[in-house]
């Protein structure tokens, strides 16, 4: 039982590092400027994810379950648990980014706007009136016209 814990875990490690890293790789090929996909961002990407999950195994394997912890075939069965995730995940990350473009450019030119990226939802209408100079300034406003009025 407590080695079906430790894998759970460790899978929770892995699809939240996961998601986190494919976000930073979107956010540095943006950053540069990169049109497509950079072989050494994903190479980074599973090494990263695998530090991550082989120190969430090694804690929960030897401090959790109690157990012995051979580091050789732990690394294989996370590379084997951590490459469909990462596969999966970058799939369906491209797709959400394609899916919510801003616009469709060619050229430098802006062919068409996307009306899914129109549509998404817009943030709430208490929002605007979040911060405490913008409630003070409502409050002395209603405060004049009620003052205004008789």
């Amino acid at each position: 039982m407590s080695t079906v814990l430790t894998y759970f875990v460790t899978l929770i490690a892995i699809v939240i590092s996961v998601f986190a890293t494919l976000y930073i790789k979107s956010e540095l090929e943006r950053m540069f400027g990169e049109e497509k996909d950079e072989f050494a961002f994903h190479l980074c990407n599973v090494i990263i994810i695998l530090m991550a999950a082989f120190v969430v195994n090694a804690v929960m394997t030897i401090y959790i379950s109690g157990n012995g912890f051979n580091w050789m075939v732990q690394v294989v069965i996370l590379l084997f648990m951590i490459i469909p995730i990462y596969i999966l995940g970058h799939l369906a990350f491209e797709k959400y980014k394609l899916v919510y473009r801003k616009y469709t450019a060619e050229n430098g030119k802006v062919i068409v706007l996307n009306e899914r990226y129109i549509k998404k939802k817009k943030p709430f209408s208490k929002l605007k009136h979040y911060n405490a100079s913008a409630k003070e300034n409502k409050s002395k406003e209603y405060k004049n016209k009620r003052f205004s009025r008789s």
